[in-house]
This record gives structure tokens, C-alpha cells and sequence, in this order.
């Protein structure tokens, strides 16, 4: 019988099936029994039902503290070493840094998800991730300020807000904050983080032997989703994980495999950080800005250190990484294993950082960990105090990372030019600081308080405050008489509206029909959006903007962007009425055209779906290692929509012609331009059979079983809601023959709701 005490099987993942003894046992979950299973569960994920806090108004809770206090509330909770946990060189500040950075570091710019919005630091898997070691800590010393300011404050935006309260108090000028971060609940299970082992060793280490496939070019330099292998040449650099190795955020401190090879370590940095949406300037600030602070702790062998967060003892309360070695802390403090301080002032913001990367020479050398790490050559290079002995005074330390800003040609470049110029690396690294720390928030219509920077970045999609009266009622009906009249097909109008508004992701809060980036490049000429057909739309909708804002003697006008949507709800309206059913489709004005100026190309890029269900694309070049409906339920999640919405807006742009190459696979209708319940009633019935055309059932024939003839084409985007149980079970609802109606009402709501997905300059964030 085991006991409690007996702790080592314990210690294992719980979200891989590895449970023991009694009636949870050793036996395959259900995901060892169904591994192809679509985990339709996701699209439901951060119920109300969850949330303790669910009835509170947090803009209005927030913007109700006293900042300053507050602010100040934390520079002394900084100041203020406790037993438990004391403070390097009586200061927390870079201990604090560093938990923020670490929250905010998960962010990927290939889907958005990731950073600090949600603190999702908190909850497995990231709070077990062996790199961020000891953030454990720094939330307990955090939690009086939290616990004094209650439901007004979130965790999100308290551990950025800490971060920066950090900075200033060691000198450095930060360049703003927004607050408006709302905690998450629950663990987000449904991203795929990398390859979880739950024994909280570095990735190398566990994958040990392990067989590693390859991954096409294509995947690893553009980030795709849903990878399952590694590029070897790039250092298990997986897409779309911005890390170089499960759970870390993002490269390896010792260097690629622990190599210590530096030139290696650049390349590895200046990919993750790529996937971060950083170049090669805003890298080597916020490597030299963020080192400038503090110390790494390696004084302890990493087999003495206990278990992660999520695989400690009941008694450690949260509490991880166990440290059995002296106080277990102070001098003894063990997280990553290398030990040492970069600069001879830790807590003060300066440019030694770089003084010394540059102007000494470095030999390898190891910590008492064993990690690898860089020391002067020099025996009288200056040295950098203990954080906790008193008087005893420490060679200065370098890492892998660090040499390899060095070594590298372009990074060397930067390098020099801030340290020839220490305002300049002052500036950089405070805007990349705010980047990074902000980077996910989306809008700046979203940040709340006090400090929130006036400057519009272009990392932030700007759009364009309203400038004049929106259009009203009276206008609305007769400018969709209008563009019903100007010859535009309905397909084409639904076309043009849904490729404006579906690109939005809820991760980063990014794109959506505010902007009228539709009209611009480079999602004006993505194949997907029928661009020909597009500037069709766009160029009769460009002449009644231009003809109604002309005759306006006041100041109501309408835009491009305004005039893209209506057009699609116009169009929706007449395709219902033309199936029977009569119905207006919400829509609220206001939306702002941006300019080409204002659109960084390269960043917006990535927001280009590499594979869209909703339009029946998939890049077959690319070689994806799982199936297309698995790449189709990330982008449902990514829109916000439950599965109900999912398959009525997908039945519903079937019948309405909406496949990104006219082809007719899914349109299972005879009347396509009408929105109508015949995709449904098709999918459901037993008078068809379904046929592959190919061994790799990409796509279908539809075979009636009578006649023996192929009446429909179909690809797994169209049969997913016939195959999967959860999905049938709602296709069926609306293939029943009181289901029309259903279906365009139901259409219409999740029609209206991700045309508002962007809408943060009207609606709470």
C-alpha cells in the first residue's frame, strides 16, 4: 500500500494520465484511447462559473485606486526584506523584474497567445516550468499588496505594475503603464506549450534519446501552428513556441544543449525573440537593459531541489522547487543554476552591464550548481558585491546568452551603439520594456490609468480616434438600400465583410474590420479573401462613401470600414429574406479608417491564417502534422465563439458561397446565395454516402445512395460536423425542419458578435 509519505509517482504530470493506485489507477484516459479526439471542450473554456469575481465591474474597480498610493504601497513592500524569502541586497526589484518578464515572456506573435494578460503564471503548466523557478516566491511576497486591494486589483496587472515600481525605484525611467488586465480562472489546457515532463528538467535533458522528426522549411520560419517536431539545425526550436525548449521562455542561459557556444546561442536568440515580435535592437535592450539588475542563483545541485508548484506536497501549499540546503535561501538560493551578478551596482540602472560584456575578456567557467557560465579573465576586473554576505565581494558573471551579444556581428552593433550613447539604450529599452509588457493587451482603447503612453506605436495596430458624428438609423437603412442597388453580388458583399472582421485572435487582441486594413496591405492581397472580388467591393463601396460624405452639410460621415461591414449585414439580411425568413442584422458605426503608414506589414502579416475552415483554405504545401479540424477549432477559439456559433456560421457561409476558390465542396445547396439550413439537412441525411477521393481524405465525393451518383464534393472542414459527436448532435438541431429559422437567428448573433470582436472603443475589454 503506498503512503503519502511515499511521494515519487506522485510527482508526475497529472494531465498525462500518470495517476496511481485505487479507482483512478494506471489505465489509458481518454485521450490514450482516442489521440485523433477534436476537444471541442476548448471553445468553452473561462466560464463565468469559474470566476469568484464574475460580478464585478473591473474597469470601474480600477480606475477607483489611488495609483500613487498604490505605487507607493509597492516600492516599500520592495524595500522591505522578509525572513522567509530575504531580499538580494535588501531589494526585490530585480527579483520582481524578472517575474514579470517571465509573465509576459510566453507571448508568440505566430497566434497571439501567450504574455501577461491572464497571469496565467499562476496555474500549470507555467507555474511548474523549471525557468520560472521561484516566482512562487515573488507572488507570496506580492500577495499582502493583493489581499489589500482585493477584487480592484488584478494578479495580471499587478505583477507588470510590480515590475515596473522595480524599475523605477533602481533609477530607471519606465515609459508608461496600462492596467485592464483581467485574471484568468483556470489553466489554460488547450495551448500547446511544448512537450510537458513533469520532472521539471530542462527539455534537453528529458528528451534524452527521444527520436525528434523533422519539420517542412516552411513551418519553422513562419511559425506555423500545430507542429509536432523540431527543426534540428535551429535547436528544437519548435513552432509556433517562441522558447528554444519546453519550459523555458525563452533560450537556453548555458547556451544551445548547454554547448556554451555563443554564436549558436545568438542564432537561437534571435529567432525566439523574432517569434516575440522583437528585432534585433529591442532584443539586445531588453537582454542588456534586464541585466543590468539583480543576480542569477545557482549555489545548489539541481538533484537536491524538490519538486515543482503543481507536484509539491500538500503541506508546501503552493509552494515549489524545495530547497533542503542551509536556510534554503539567501546565499543558498538555487533557480537556474548559474550564480552571479552581471554589474558591480545590482540595483541601480546604469551602463556597466555593457561596459563589461565589451571591455573585458571572458573565460567558460562553472557554477557551484554545475551550470556553465562566463568569468573575467582578468583576476582584477571589477568585482560585484555579495547579495547577502556582507563586505564579501564576487567575480562578475556572464552567461552563454550574454557572450553571445558579443560575438554576434549585428548584435555586437547594437551593443556599441548603446553604450556610445547610454540615452539612447535608455529610451530603447524602456519602449521595449512597454512592448513587452503590453504587447498582448491589443488596442490602447483597452489600457486603463494613469501612466498609459500617449504615443501611438505601431506595434499596436493604431487606429484612428473618431473624428466625426456616426451615421444614424435613418441613414443606415438607406445606405443598405444603396449598396443592395450598386450590382455587388451577395456572396461578394459577405465576402469582403467577414475577411475584414475573422481575422481577429482574442489571444493578442489583434485585427478585426476596425481600420479598414482590408483595403490595405498586405491583407488586401491574401489569396484567401478572393482579392480581385474584394477591390471589386471595395471600389463601389469607396464611391458611395465618397458620394454620401460629400452631400453631408454637418459633421455625420461614414467610413470605409463602416461601409465594409454594413455591406455584409446588408447582404445577410437580403440572403435571409431570400430563404424565407425575414430579419435584421445588428450593426453599430463608428469604426475609423487607418492608413497604410500606420500598418507594420511584416507584424500584420502574421495575423494571415495559414489554414481557414470558415473558407475551406488549407495550404497543402505546407505539410501539417495534424489534421485540418484541429488547425480549424484553434481558429473558433481564437474568434471566442462556442461550438453552437462555430457550426451555425459555418453552415450558414457554406450555403452563402463563401470558399476561398468559388470551389463547391460543402455547399451543399441548390440555391447558394441564400442563407438557408440546406448544409445541414444535407450533412445529416441517410441519402448520401461519403466517399474519400484519395487515400488522405483531405477531401470527399457525396454519393447518393439511389442513383448512385456524386451530388456534392466535400473536404474534413465540411464533414468534421458530421463526424464528431458533440458537432452532430448541434448540426442536427439546425438540419431539423423547424431548424431554419433557428439557424439564421443563430447566424445572425454570431454574424454580429465577430464583427464586434474589435469594438473595444465601445465596449468593456
Amino acid at each position: 500500500m503506498q503512503t503519502l509519505a511515499n511521494t515519487d509517482n506522485l510527482a508526475q504530470c497529472p494531465f498525462r494520465g500518470n495517476r496511481v493506485g485505487g479507482a483512478i489507477g494506471t489505465h489509458p484516459q481518454v485521450n490514450d484511447w482516442w489521440p485523433n479526439r477534436l476537444p471541442v471542450e476548448a471553445l468553452h473554456r473561462e466560464s463565468p462559473l469559474a470566476n469568484p469575481l464574475s460580478d464585478e465591474d473591473y474597469k470601474a474597480a480600477f480606475l477607483s485606486i489611488d495609483f500613487p498610493q498604490l505605487k507607493q504601497d509597492i516600492k516599500k513592500m520592495l524595500t522591505t526584506s522578509q525572513e522567509w524569502w530575504p531580499a538580494d541586497y535588501g531589494n526585490y526589484g530585480p527579483q520582481v523584474i524578472r517575474t514579470a518578464w517571465h509573465s509576459a515572456g510566453t507571448y508568440r506573435i505566430a497566434d497571439g497567445r501567450g504574455g501577461a494578460a491572464q497571469a496565467m503564471q499562476r496555474f500549470a503548466p507555467i507555474n511548474s516550468w523549471w525557468d520560472n523557478g521561484n516566482t512562487d516566491k515573488t507572488r507570496r511576497l506580492l500577495w499582502p499588496i493583493k489581499q489589500q486591494y482585493g477584487a480592484k486589483l488584478s494578479w495580471a496587472d499587478l505583477i507588470i505594475l510590480a515590475g515596473n515600481c522595480a524599475l523605477e525605484i533602481m533609477n530607471f525611467p519606465t515609459f508608461g503603464y496600462g492596467g485592464g488586465r483581467r485574471d484568468a480562472w483556470e489553466p489554460d489546457m488547450s495551448t500547446y506549450w511544448g512537450p510537458e515532463f513533469w520532472e521539471g528538467k530542462p527539455y534537453d535533458q528529458n528528451m534524452a534519446g527521444q527520436t525528434r522528426p523533422g519539420q517542412p522549411e516552411e513551418m519553422v520560419n513562419r511559425g506555423l501552428r500545430w507542429m509536432g517536431g523540431v527543426k534540428e539545425e535551429l535547436h528544437d526550436l519548435e513552432a509556433p513556441l517562441a522558447a528554444t525548449h519546453q519550459s523555458l521562455i525563452y533560450v537556453n542561459p548555458e547556451g544551445p544543449d548547454g554547448n556554451m557556444d555563443p554564436l549558436d546561442s545568438a542564432r537561437d536568440i534571435r529567432e525566439s525573440f523574432k517569434r516575440m515580435a522583437m528585432n534585433d535592437e529591442e532584443t539586445v535592450a531588453l537582454v542588456a537593459g534586464g541585466h543590468a539588475f539583480g543576480k542569477s542563483h545557482g549555489m545548489v545541485n539541481p538533484e537536491k531541489i524538490g519538486a515543482a508548484p503543481e507536484a509539491a506536497p500538500l503541506q508546501a501549499q503552493g509552494f515549489g522547487w524545495h530547497n533542503p540546503v542551509g536556510n534554503g535561501n539567501g546565499k543558498d538560493t538555487m533557480t537556474n543554476g548559474i550564480e552571479g551578478s552581471w554589474t558591480p551596482n545590482p540595483t541601480t540602472w546604469d551602463n556597466t552591464y555593457l561596459q563589461n560584456l565589451l571591455g573585458l575578456e571572458w573565460k567558460q567557467t562553472k557554477s557551484p550548481a554545475g551550470a556553465g557560465q562566463w568569468t573575467p579573465v582578468d583576476p582584477n576586473a571589477p568585482k560585484t558585491p555579495d547579495a547577502h554576505v556582507e563586505g564579501q565581494m564576487n567575480n562578475l558573471m556572464m552567461m552563454t546568452s550574454d557572450i553571445a551579444l558579443k560575438e554576434d556581428p549585428a548584435y555586437r552593433k547594437v551593443c556599441e551603439k548603446f553604450l556610445n550613447d547610454f540615452d539612447y539604450f535608455t529610451e530603447a529599452f524602456s519602449k521595449a520594456w512597454y512592448k513587452l509588457t503590453h504587447r498582448d493587451m491589443g488596442p490602447k482603447d483597452r489600457y486603463l490609468g494613469q501612466e498609459v503612453a500617449e504615443e501611438d506605436l505601431m506595434w499596436q495596430d493604431p487606429v484612428p480616434k473618431l473624428d466625426h458624428e456616426p451615421i444614424g438609423a435613418s441613414e443606415i437603412a438607406s445606405l443598405k438600400r444603396r449598396i443592395l442597388d450598386s450590382g455587388l453580388s451577395v456572396p461578394a458583399l459577405v465576402s469582403a465583410a467577414w475577411s475584414a472582421a475573422s481575422i481577429y485572435r482574442d489571444s493578442d487582441k489583434r485585427g478585426g474590420a476596425n481600420g479598414a486594413r482590408i483595403a490595405l496591405e498586405p491583407q488586401n492581397g491574401w489569396e484567401l479573401n478572393r482579392p480581385e472580388e474584394l477591390n471589386k467591393v471595395l471600389g463601389t463601396l469607396r464611391g458611395i462613401c465618397s458620394d454620401f460624405n460629400s452631400g453631408q452639410s454637418g459633421n455625420m460621415q461614414v467610413t470605409l470600414a463602416d461601409l465594409v461591414v454594413l455591406g455584409g449585414c446588408a447582404a445577410v439580411e437580403q440572403a435571409a429574406r431570400d430563404g424565407g425568413v425575414e430579419i435584421e442584422v445588428p450593426f453599430t458605426p463608428g469604426r475609423m479608417d487607418t492608413t497604410q503608414e500606420l500598418t507594420d506589414e511584416e507584424s500584420f502579416d502574421w495575423l494571415k491564417p495559414v489554414s481557414d475552415g470558415f473558407k475551406n483554405y488549407h495550404n497543402d504545401t505546407v505539410g501539417y502534422r495534424v489534421q485540418p479540424e484541429r488547425i480549424f477549432l484553434d481558429r473558433a477559439q481564437l474568434l471566442t465563439l462556442s461550438a453552437p456559433e462555430w457550426v451555425a456560421l459555418t453552415g450558414g457561409l457554406r450555403v452563402l458561397d463563401q470558399n476561398w476558390d468559388y470551389s463547391r465542396h460543402g455547399v451543399f445547396t441548390d440555391r447558394p446565395g441564400q442563407l438557408t439550413n440546406d448544409f445541414f439537412r444535407t450533412l445529416t441525411s441517410m441519402d448520401y454516402k461519403w466517399e474519400p477521393t484519395d487515400s488522405r481524405e483531405m477531401t470527399f465525393q457525396i454519393i447518393n445512395r439511389k442513383t448512385g451518383e456524386t451530388t456534392y464534393t466535400a473536404t474534413r472542414y465540411d464533414l468534421v460536423f458530421g463526424s464528431n459527436a458533440q458537432l452532430r448532435n448541434i448540426a442536427e438541431v439546425y438540419g431539423a425542419d423547424d431548424g431554419h429559422e433557428r439557424l439564421v437567428k443563430d447566424f445572425v448573433a454570431a454574424w454580429d458578435k465577430v464583427m464586434m470582436l474589435d469594438r473595444y472603443d465601445v465596449k468593456d475589454s
